[in-house]
């Protein structure tokens, strides 16, 4: 499904990724772990084309993306939740949905669908964004992504600073996403997040992928998590 094979990029003369490599199957959710710092949001940023190439490939469906800007990558199917969420915060629930929609052309039937998943969303449609908490502004930006018919969801910390009962919300749209087959690419601190929704775990460290393991493997070996993790 999506493929990095040895990437590079950074910002300006700095480089961050070094030869990173990964893959997410459909119907897989893959987390990226890493200290702060490590290069997880420039991985997510490097697939969505808003980071430069500098080096290495990136497939989706066997097919190079990686020479595209940034608004034709997300036409091939890649959907992305930003951390800090991004929205369109003076315009209405409907109306950010809206925008998501027209990236490839979804219509009613796809918004529908999409609000099935967030049934609290459908009473706020005229409601602007700034007003939601930010339990909801989450479950918007996520669905506006996937107003997009995203064969690929990358989902850059999901649940910070939400409360429990968010948090569950947000975990079972994309264990339902994954049981549908889409492809998701995770990037979450809490660990027990992590290894209660992911089906494989990679870890990455100065820029580079390091281990990648089964998920299920990693609930006893904390030695590994705090090799890459601790402080």
């Amino acid at each position: 499904m999506l493929q990095l094979d040895a990437i590079d990029t950074g910002y300006g003369q700095a480089q961050v990724l070094r030869s990173l490599s990964l893959s997410v199957e459909a119907g897989e959710i893959h987390c990226l772990l890493g200290r702060n710092g490590a290069g997880k949001t420039t991985t997510m940023r490097a697939v969505t084309g808003l980071m430069p190439l500098w080096a290495g490939r990136i497939a989706l469906d066997g097919a190079e993306i990686g020479a595209l800007p940034a608004q034709d990558r997300a036409r091939t199917g890649i959907g992305y939740v930003p951390q800090g969420r991004r929205l369109f915060t003076e315009l209405t629930v409907a109306q950010n949905l809206e925008i998501g929609l027209m990236t490839r052309g979804s219509g009613a039937e796809v918004r529908d669908r999409v609000l099935d998943l967030f049934p609290r969303l459908r009473e706020r449609l005229d409601q602007r964004a700034q007003t939601l908490s930010g339990g909801e502004q989450q479950m918007l930006a996520t669905a506006r992504a996937l107003c997009t018919r995203p064969k690929v969801l990358l989902l850059d910390e999901p649940t910070e600073g939400l409360q429990p009962s968010m948090i569950e919300a947000i975990r079972s749209v994309i264990t339902r996403l994954r049981d549908d087959g889409t492809a998701v690419l995770l990037v979450e601190q809490r660990i027990d997040a992590v290894l209660s929704v992911a089906d494989r775990v990679t870890f990455i460290e100065n820029g580079r992928s390091r281990e990648t393991f089964a998920a299920a493997d990693l609930s006893a070996q904390h030695e590994i998590i705090d090799r890459y993790l601790g402080v």
